[in-house]
């Protein structure tokens, strides 16, 4: 499914924007992030150190905004009943796994961040400091390293730096 997302993004993006450009904007987004990021990267041929940098940028920009603001965002947009149903089914996801990540605090934060499966990310990481109350001076540094890990484990799949 997520390959198939990529390459529908690629598509468009193609002879339009730079290569770059497209994978800084595929780390971006909710979902993909350093996950898609690295996948399209290697799909360009794009060499691997700097795909590394620009997939590690894009997925860690929104991070701090999502932190600080999403809260005040979700007060926004809990006015309209389209998205108050996408907050109610965010909010019920972080407390599904509140448990784990309070149990671990750091840790369980960390490896939430780290393992690079749909549903989980800087993205979520971010969300789930934000609404259990965890401090950006503590969550950030815990999800960069955390996008770092998953970014570590993507390129060895896609750039085959695990294969023998």
């Amino acid at each position: 499914m997520i390959e198939s997302i990529i390459d529908t993004i690629m598509t468009f993006l193609r002879d339009k924007v730079p290569d770059e450009l497209t994978v800084f904007l595929i780390s971006l987004m909710p979902v993909l992030e350093i996950r898609g990021g690295m996948i399209a990267a290697r799909l360009l041929e794009m060499d691997f150190l700097k795909a590394f940098a620009i997939c590690y940028v894009g997925n860690m920009l929104p991070i701090p905004f999502i932190i600080l603001f999403i809260r005040k965002i979700f007060e926004f947009l809990r006015r309209f009943k389209f998205f108050e149903r996408i907050i109610v089914k965010l909010e019920k996801k972080t407390e599904k796994n509140k448990d784990k990540v309070m149990r671990y605090e750091a840790w369980g934060l960390l490896l939430f961040v780290a393992i690079p499966l749909p549903g989980t990310g800087g993205w979520t990481g971010a969300l789930m400091a934000a609404l259990l109350d965890i401090r950006i001076k503590r969550s950030l540094p815990i999800i960069a390293i955390g996008v770092l890990i998953a970014g570590f484990i993507m390129s060895g799949l896609t750039y085959g730096l695990f294969q023998l």
